[in-house]
């Protein structure tokens, strides 16, 4: 019998006289094809993956006009790390950086110090990473052990944080959310602090539901903390969403460097950044902020160079394509830009809060973010996971899930709207969604009540 599923079959029109007729899926082919047929292969491959404007899940850009494609093209084989080989590339990246230590009011921008990551996820690795350092070194000079540090954070932190607390042995203490405290505010947060805490995480636009937690109220609550126990505990700030569309929507909330606890703050270029991913970045309010210890001075492709990431060699492209949108947009662009889609995102939340079997959790005030619940109702049998499976079967991907640690019984749903969801497109999915609540309600039968539902932010 044949085995057609560890194989690729190659189809006759596209494939050449002579060539290999088939192509193994998991071992290494031994032999070479050429290139418009392994293309064809990939492209056809590639057919079966999601329509990204579809996809209200990810916070991720997935597209940009012409003139960025061009550029990409057109740098494709820059290595962001070979500042000696591309110094011009390096010299746009401490640009990018400096403009935003600008967008978020630190004190003197020449003063600050920043650097572009591969995404969000790395650059508040690398903010963490600053907050320990300087933990460790201030206990060493006062002759203090250095074990069992911990940061502090909100149950319904993005997974990077997991990650982060994991691989570099930090004890990850969360503060839980509830009905009352729908995101980390302050209160009872004196109960997660203690002499072995090396900071606290603030989240702009928190991933499960999209809204600020106050990072001058939370930062008030730390000084009252100091006060009360001599206790100086850092802010770092994880604005992956929201520091790319406060400065522009929401210019008088005091979040950012204005905070004089805020030590730093991390953001996804390729989210509200508006770039193709993978782009981060993360700027601290001075250069004494972050530890010399952490900075590796090395000799690479013919200089001297500094570096401060976890990852090396790395493509440049989106460097150029971040400074791009920078020139492109400006303030106003981006301002633009990030208010038609929270006008986006605020009208999809009133007409969905409008629909009779929903209850908002947020109604998208903050960034262009919010979910929803069902109402309790003993005739329903339908939950928000059957949902979500018919609306991916018109295209739409509309995540449900359990929220976090105390609330795991609540399930919500999720859009995010992004820059290429429109109006229109707006009001085909509010049709779609109505004409599946009916499609549900008229069956009145179980299709889908997953036991152990769970998805990735």
């Amino acid at each position: 019998m044949n085995d057609y599923r560890n194989r690729i079959e190659l189809n006759p029109i596209f494939s050449r006289p002579g060539e290999v007729e088939t192509a193994p899926l998991n071992t290494f082919p031994k032999q070479s094809m050429l290139p418009e047929t392994a293309y064809q292969i990939v492209h056809d491959d590639s057919m079966l993956d999601g329509n990204s404007r579809l996809n209200l899940a990810t916070f991720v850009s997935t597209w940009m006009d012409g003139y960025a494609d061009k550029l990409y093209s057109e740098a494709y084989d820059k290595n962001a790390i070979d500042k000696d080989e591309y110094p011009r590339t390096a010299a746009m990246e401490n640009h990018c950086w400096h403009m935003l230590a600008d967008l978020w009011n630190a004190p003197d921008s020449t003063k600050s110090i920043g650097c572009s990551t591969t995404g969000s996820s790395e650059a508040c690795m690398l903010g963490g990473l600053a907050l320990k350092r300087r933990w460790q070194e201030k206990r060493r000079a006062a002759g203090k052990s250095t074990d069992k540090p911990n940061l502090v954070m909100t149950s319904a932190v993005q997974v990077c944080w997991e990650k982060f607390c994991d691989y570099f042995d930090i004890e990850a203490r969360y503060v839980p959310i509830s009905m009352e405290h729908k995101v980390m505010d302050g209160y009872k947060l004196e109960d997660y602090i203690d002499e072995h805490t090396i900071g606290v995480v603030v989240i702009m636009g928190v991933t499960y539901t999209g809204m600020y937690e106050p990072v001058a109220k939370i930062a008030r609550k730390l000084d009252a903390i100091q006060k009360s126990c001599g206790l100086d505990i850092p802010i770092h700030v994880d604005g992956a969403s929201g520091a790319m569309i406060a400065p522009f929507i929401q210019p008088n909330l005091i979040w950012d460097f204005r905070v004089d606890r805020v030590s730093s703050i991390s953001t996804s270029g390729h989210k509200y950044g508006l770039v193709y991913p993978g782009i981060g970045w993360v700027v601290w309010r001075d250069a004494s902020l972050l530890p010399e210890s952490l900075i590796f001075k090395v000799s690479y492709l013919g200089g001297e160079m500094p570096t401060f990431a976890l990852n090396f060699s790395r493509p440049g492209a989106q460097i150029l394509l971040q400074y791009w949108a920078f020139l492109r947009y400006g303030f106003e662009g981006y301002q633009n830009v990030q208010q038609s889609t929270i006008d986006v995102a605020r009208y999809l939340a009133q007409e969905i809060a409008s629909m009779g079997p929903f209850e908002l959790w947020n109604d998208a005030s903050d960034i262009p973010v919010f979910a929803w619940m069902l109402k309790d109702s003993p005739d329903r049998l339908w939950t928000l996971y059957d949902l979500s499976d018919r609306l991916r079967m018109k295209g739409w991907q509309v995540p449900a899930y359990p929220m976090p640690t105390d609330l795991t019984d609540l399930t919500v749903q999720r859009i995010v709207v992004r820059n290429g969801l429109g109006m229109n497109l707006a009001n085909d999915l509010l049709d779609d969604i109505r004409t599946e609540v009916a499609w549900l309600d008229k069956n009145h039968t179980v299709v889908t009540k997953p036991s152990n539902a769970a998805f990735h932010h």
